[in-house]
């Protein structure tokens, strides 16, 4: 089942970190990007960022986003402002930088 734009539009109310939070449709669903570098996305209206070293420690249910997808990390507390931000962060400084 594809995200709910109302949904969508939520998420990226609670990301509010600045302007480098960016958001692209991809089949019904929607890919984040922090810095322009792929932290994770929307899939049935679930928050799922990718697992990485630095954000294990949030203790997030895997999950997977689509069928033939690798596991990602659901985010669960998505009213939480301040965890989302500091999950976000988390994941980006795990994540490989494109030069």
């Amino acid at each position: 089942m594809p995200s709910s734009k109302d949904y969508k539009d939520f998420i990226l109310e609670q990301l509010e970190l600045s302007d480098n939070i960016t958001c692209k449709p991809m089949m019904g669903e929607f890919l984040l990007y922090y810095d322009k570098v792929l932290f994770g996305g929307i899939y049935d209206n679930r928050l799922l960022v990718k697992i990485v070293n630095s954000n294990g420690k949030y203790n997030m249910q895997q999950q997977l986003p689509y069928p033939g997808a690798k596991n990602m990390y659901m985010v669960s507390d998505v009213d939480n402002k301040e965890l989302l931000k500091e999950i976000v962060l988390s994941t980006y400084e795990g994540l490989p930088k494109k030069k």
